[in-house]
């Protein structure tokens, strides 16, 4: 282990992510640090899918009252001191999530970009509520070219922040990037399963949430007054149930919508992971144990 900075485990949601992080942790004598936008809120245990049951140290996790600001800049930051400081300890680092962005950041680094307008930010996100993600893509595509290859068409977090650096600098976003090699030594693996079968777990894991207590969570959420917050591109899981608790719409489309969102979600995370070239894992193939053989037969391999 001693030639990598640590271990990624990425992949779509409901992919089986996490469940193999704390395997792997505890046969290797690794600590978790969690890559997810989410998971670091407190109170957001059964919308974020948390493993509370697992025996291995996680970092990054509970470390926020939701509503508190957190970016790719903070994770980075906080991402790389754990690392320090869990190696520190002679254990062995392992990063698990599914937040793309924050895997790009960490690995290839933080353009200098203006600092967040959240008036501008407001506006750009009224216009993709009314007109639809695709109308902003096509001005992103016009003005950037270039980062507009990078983003999905739906990923209105991506593409608002893209046009919010234009709109403030006069440059196209890509123009801050370097998109240089990463600056890590780093054993990275993607967690893949077939559509079908990843589709099917999305779909079991919205209905478990649901029978767990997620709209208990969700009216706890709203009666600390964070509505906005619950209804931000990113809290998915979420936001779709508070049109059902204000009788806006039944349960049944609620959660049809949660299920749809989450699916085009990890269609993003899944095109993002494929380029990454990180070692496959096929989960529909292999038992939790086996993958965790896998990964530890991989991390002793001589150079």
């Amino acid at each position: 282990m001693k030639r990598y900075d640590f271990i990624i485990l990425g992949g779509p949601t409901a992919s089986g992510k996490s469940q193999l992080a704390c395997a792997l942790a505890q046969t290797i004598g690794g600590e978790i640090i969690s890559v997810d936008s989410m998971a670091v809120y407190k109170h957001m245990d059964i919308g974020t899918a948390k493993e509370k049951d697992c025996r291995a140290p996680q970092h990054l996790v509970d470390i926020l009252e939701p509503g508190e600001y957190f970016d790719a800049k903070l994770f980075e930051k906080l991402a790389v001191k754990t690392v320090e400081e869990i190696k520190s300890r002679g254990k062995i680092p392992i990063l698990c999530g599914g937040t793309y962005l924050y895997f790009q950041v960490l690995l290839y680094g933080l353009a200098e970009t203006p600092d967040p307008d959240w008036n501008l930010r407001e506006k750009l996100y009224s216009i993709a509520e009314k007109k639809g993600s695709e109308y902003l893509y096509k001005k992103l595509k016009a003005i950037d070219p270039a980062y507009a290859q990078k983003v999905h068409p739906k990923d209105t977090r991506r593409i608002v922040r893209a046009l919010e650096v234009f709109l403030q600098t006069g440059r196209p976003f890509s123009s801050f990037h370097t998109w240089e090699s990463p600056r890590f030594n780093f054993l990275g693996f993607y967690i893949k399963r077939s559509w079908e079968s990843l589709s099917i777990r999305i779909e079991e894991r919205v209905k478990r949430m649901i029978e767990g207590g997620l709209l208990e969570e969700v009216k706890k959420l709203l009666n600390m007054g964070l509505e906005d917050f619950l209804t931000s591109q990113q809290a998915i899981g979420y936001k779709e149930l508070i049109a059902y608790l204000k009788g806006q719409e039944s349960l049944e489309d609620a959660v049809k919508k949660i299920i749809k969102n989450t699916k085009e979600y990890a269609k993003r995370q899944i095109r993002w992971f494929r380029r990454q070239g990180w070692k496959e894992l096929d989960m529909d193939c292999l038992s939790v144990q086996e993958g965790v053989r896998f990964i530890y037969n991989t991390l002793n391999e001589k150079n």
